[in-house]
């Protein structure tokens, strides 16, 4: 009995040897694949697993035990080290081992906050990945590029970033830049035949490598290689990074910290020298000194710094700006001028087709009236080449489709009249296509039709109506006069001044697929597009207003257009002029300054986006700049803060760019904006509060031991005192939600310190605000009759609970004294408690009592705890109710 026999899977592909020296068919048939249908779901699956991810390691995660061994690597850490061993030397086992519990404890706090820090902002990178457009089941698809399999039909664009090596299917004026894989600046054209074996990788016209860009054109590439197997990936070495950089905030203040080392050290051997000569106990004054410095060390700061960056880049992220350079968020809170484009930032880039123009007349699409017309032979060759001349993708109506949003409209109308893509590109099918060239402002496809070739011509009305010759008529074509040139010029013009986007269609038919595509055209019509000004961008610009930031928008549209979206989102006003891009540089030379008063350019090129982002800048201006084509990128390089789009930007722009709108709204531009002017004044809050604390206990002892009286602060106490009030209070300072009125204040100048002199003079007053309370305890201690280790405790309790006031003197001399930006932050109240449990609860506990030479405070002693330490609270209070009110007047 003969059994059924059943179909055997097919074998597992191997990846093609040498595919650029053979056919793009040959390669096809090796890796069991058509361009047409591309893999299937299952094939794809079989191939990741044989294959594994396409991914190459580009940046070294930050290993734990490396964080760990920079916790140790510290000045804190050795002082901390050097008072254990003197302690142990002088047999003070006890004490010895309190300091080693204490450095272990500050070693774990610093390495659990960076260890979550580091994580988070690996993880905020993982965001940003790459996506690319393949053809899957005979359907286009966009997936993440760590997802593509060897095999995959690739879809590419300029401006896409190529995410593995490919063999070119088919090309359309493509040339990519593989400066990063072959040191070669020049653009480098390719070309679907194949090349020499033993050509270099330079002259591998045929391929496509991973890690190079589509600098122009467009083309169709099937996947041979993946990750580790690509060209880049054997040379993973030339690309791998070093470790994350760090911001110039947070070198600022390593540097602030190794300054202060210096200096707290000089100050503590000076009181450790004077000490010995009037103390008895010279194992108490070496050990104070040492205690004093490591106080008087804010080792905290570079640690908060990172946890505040790294919290701020999380509230950026959730608000859909994703940072791409921790510089970036510092220079946020210094912008002085925004340069933004129109399309999709300032509108809402969903564009719908609202009007047909064709010469038996207009269609006007808001209603239904498109389908009853769709049988007219005019409107039904417009939509035709529409559908045609048009790279995107789109199945249904309702659907989001795939592409740019322009031709996405163009399908959905088609859809509308009962024009499907796939049907027209099945009776007419593609031969060839030229890519959207800058220079001409056109497009064009080839098709066959009949004997001959159709060809299929989008672009500018302008570009379109000076290419064609005639025109379609209700019989054949006619010929296109100057009036009637002129007549469509002025449709054009009357569309464009009603806030549409226009595009010129027209088509010809040839005996050769390779003719010139854009001579001796038949003009068809217009297509007019609607992009709505986005309704949240008003409030945003007004918030740009009050925060001294100027918007311009910097379109490549027309200046009608432009200027209609700008009255619709309160950018301009009727009377406002607009600067086309051929007369910038006119502006720029007479008078530069004049630049002050613009606020819409239109019909910019790449390269005039660059001489604006250069002049702003030559007359002082912070800028931050907008972009997403590939031609941008300089401009977004060159910008002290360049914005990519997340959505319809091009690879090249995003990784130009210093920050990414995921969601491409104008809104969160000025939201980065508040978060970056929060992040500083955070910054600049916590930091100013941990050295004016320092300072108090530096002055504290050192007025102590200078006047010879006995040390008011033991070294336990001060290393216990640190570890609470320079911990918990400094990470809820960084979590800060800031003022409200923060968008109504000027920008910052970007070369302002963290502390300048005003910074400078806090930290002292407060620090000697902080002192005198101290003292004052210490005076009331004295006069109750107190003995030594009573008036110890008073003192120790008085100065750490004033501390933790003081940071309600962290508020803005404009906020109010109840409700302002530190009492709403709920992770200070928190912190409150915790630290005043943690003060409260030692003298009270035997085996800490005895550990820090604490007594059980009496009624009076908190009483008197309680007075000095609000004392400086209210004295500050006072002066910066005095200050704010002068500065008022």
């Amino acid at each position: 009995m003969i059994q059924p026999q059943h179909a055997a899977m097919p074998p597992a592909p191997t990846l093609p040897q040498g595919p650029h020296a053979l056919t793009a068919a040959d390669v096809l048939a090796e890796l069991q694949v058509t361009e047409q249908d591309g893999l299937s779901a299952e094939a794809v699956r079989a191939r990741r697993q044989q294959f594994g991810p396409n991914r190459i390691t580009t940046r070294r995660a930050v290993s734990a035990v490396r964080l760990l061994l920079h916790q140790l690597a510290s000045p804190v850490v050795y002082l901390l080290g050097a008072a254990a061993a003197l302690a142990l030397y002088f047999g003070e086992l006890e004490e010895g081992s309190a300091i080693v519990v204490v450095l272990a404890i500050n070693t774990l706090i610093g390495f659990v906050t960076e260890l979550k820090a580091v994580r988070s902002i690996e993880a905020l990178r993982a965001l940003g990945g790459r996506t690319a457009r393949v053809r899957r089941g005979a359907n286009v698809h966009l997936v993440p590029a760590d997802e593509l399999v060897p095999g995959d039909i690739v879809l590419l664009d300029a401006g896409d970033a190529v995410s593995a090596d490919m063999r070119l299917v088919r090309a359309s004026g493509l040339a990519t830049d593989e400066s990063t894989l072959t040191g070669e600046s020049v653009a480098v054209d390719k070309k679907p035949q194949p090349v020499a074996r033993d050509a270099r990788l330079s002259d591998r016209t045929s391929m496509l490598f991973k890690g190079t860009a589509v600098t122009r054109g467009s083309g169709v590439g099937v996947v041979v290689a993946t990750g580790l197997a690509t060209e880049l990936g054997q040379v993973t070495q030339l690309v791998l990074e070093a470790h994350a950089g760090s911001s110039p905030l947070e070198r600022k203040l390593a540097r602030l910290s190794t300054q202060l080392v210096w200096a707290t050290l000089a100050v503590a051997a000076a009181i450790a020298v004077v000490g010995l000569r009037v103390h008895d106990d010279p194992f108490l004054i070496v050990e104070a000194a040492i205690a004093l410095a490591v106080a008087a060390i804010p080792e905290g700061l570079p640690i908060v710094a990172t946890f505040a960056l790294a919290r701020g880049m999380w509230r950026m992220a959730r608000k859909n700006a994703l940072i791409e350079r921790l510089s970036a968020v510092e220079t946020l809170g210094a912008t002085t001028v925004i340069l933004t484009d129109k399309t999709g930032t300032l509108t809402e880039n969903r564009m719908t087709v609202r009007r047909l123009c064709v010469p038996a007349g207009e269609v006007d699409l808001g209603d239904a009236a498109l389908p009853s017309r769709a049988e007219d032979r005019q409107i039904k060759a417009l939509l035709r080449v529409a559908i045609l001349c048009n790279d995107a993708h789109l199945d249904h109506v309702d659907d989001l489709g795939t592409g740019d949003p322009m031709e996405i409209a163009l399908l959905r109308a088609g859809l509308v009249a009962g024009l499907t893509r796939r049907s027209e590109m099945q009776q007419q099918r593609l031969v060839r296509q030229f890519a959207f060239d800058t220079s001409v402002r056109m497009m064009a496809t080839v098709h066959e039709q009949g004997d001959g070739f159709l060809v299929a011509v989008k672009g500018a009305p302008e570009a379109v109506i000076a290419a064609a010759t005639r025109i379609i008529a209700d019989h054949g074509d006619a010929i296109l006069t100057d009036a009637l040139r002129n007549d469509w010029l002025a449709r054009a013009d009357r569309l464009a001044r009603g806030g549409l986007r226009v595009l010129g269609f027209a088509m010809k038919t040839d005996g050769k697929a390779d003719g010139e595509p854009y001579h001796d055209l038949v003009l068809i019509g217009l297509v007019a597009l609607e992009d709505p000004a986005r309704a949240d961008v008003p409030q945003a610009i007004g918030d740009c207003r009050r925060a001294g930031i100027r918007v311009i928008m910097v379109t490549g549209d027309h200046a009608v257009t432009a200027s209609s979206i700008g009255r619709a989102v309160g950018l301009v006003d009727k009377e406002a002029a607009v600067i086309e891009g051929r007369n910038i540089a006119r502006v720029i030379d007479a008078d530069p300054a004049a630049l002050h008063n613009i606020r819409i350019f239109a019909r910019v090129s790449p390269a005039e986006k660059l001489a604006l982002v250069k002049a702003y800048q030559d007359i002082g201006e912070i800028v931050a700049m907008t972009g997403d084509g590939v031609n941008d990128a300089p401009a977004l390089r060159h910008a002290d803060i360049g914005v990519a789009m997340g959505r319809r930007g091009t690879d090249v722009a995003r990784q130009a760019a210093a920050m990414i709108l995921l969601d491409d709204a104008f809104p969160t531009i000025v939201n980065a904006i508040r978060q970056g002017r929060i992040i500083f004044g955070n910054i600049r809050r916590f930091v100013i509060y941990l050295l004016s604390c320092n300072l108090s206990e530096v002055m504290v002892v050192g007025l102590a031991v200078l006047s010879a009286l006995p040390l008011p602060l033991l070294p336990l106490q001060i290393l216990y005192l640190n570890l609470v009030t320079d911990v918990f209070p400094a990470f809820a300072l960084a979590m800060g939600e800031g003022e409200s009125d923060i968008l109504q204040r000027p920008p910052r100048d970007p070369k302002e310190a963290i502390l300048g002199p005003p910074q400078w003079f806090a930290i002292i007053a407060q620090g000697a605000t902080l002192t005198a309370g101290t003292f004052a305890a210490i005076a009331l201690a004295l006069a109750l009759q107190l003995d030594t280790r009573q008036s110890v405790t008073v003192s120790f309790l008085t100065l750490a609970f004033a501390q933790l006031w003081h940071v309600f003197n962290m508020r803005s001399l404009q906020g109010r004294f109840v409700f302002n930006e530190v009492t709403r932050n709920r992770w200070l109240w928190a912190a409150l408690a915790l630290c005043s449990t943690l003060l409260a609860a030692p003298p009270y506990l035997p085996p800490m009592a005895e550990l820090l030479d604490l007594a059980p405070p009496t009624a009076s002693m908190w009483g008197i705890v309680v007075a000095s330490s609000l004392l400086p609270l209210v004295v500050t209070q006072v002066a910066m109710a005095a200050i704010s009110r002068r500065h008022a007047r």
